[in-house]
């Protein structure tokens, strides 16, 4: 399995990983309406926004993005693992781990002092969290947003 950086070309594939990652949540169904090429284009050519993608035997099976930000209660920038998905029959098989380690090689690159990741807080959802805390994630709470 190799982790490669997504451009351009990979739009589709991009727009596929994250509809089914929506659709399994739920409750970010709504959002599959922004998946648009010139959206993604867009996030990727800001500079601020880096998507991977992994690969097994030619085959790509999932995706990571990740988001600079900058917080004063976070040190200055940091990075959000703001979407990640696998497809299922390739989850438990450390593809994840690689998608995450790719993730905090980029930080350390950007000398970010943290990466921060949003996970469902549901019961139905604790083996994601359970990833993340072997990754060396530290649960800090669900996130609230206002949508305009």
């Amino acid at each position: 399995m190799k982790v490669v950086e997504a451009n351009i070309t990979n739009t589709g594939l991009i727009k596929f990983f994250l509809s089914e990652l929506y659709i399994e949540l739920g409750e970010e169904q709504e959002s599959i309406v922004f998946l648009t090429d010139e959206l993604i284009s867009s996030m990727m050519n800001n500079g601020k926004t880096q998507v991977f993608l992994i690969e097994d035997n030619e085959k790509f099976i999932g995706l990571l993005t990740l988001t600079e930000s900058q917080s004063i209660y976070a040190g200055g920038k940091y990075g959000v693992i703001d979407e990640m998905y696998m497809l299922p029959e390739y989850r438990s098989k450390q593809a994840g781990e690689l998608l995450v380690n790719k993730a905090k090689e980029i930080a350390i690159e950007k000398k970010w002092k943290r990466i921060d990741v949003t996970a469902p807080t549901e019961e139905r959802w604790k083996r994601t969290v359970s990833f993340y805390e072997k990754c060396g994630f530290v649960f800090t709470g669900p996130k609230l947003k206002y949508q305009f």
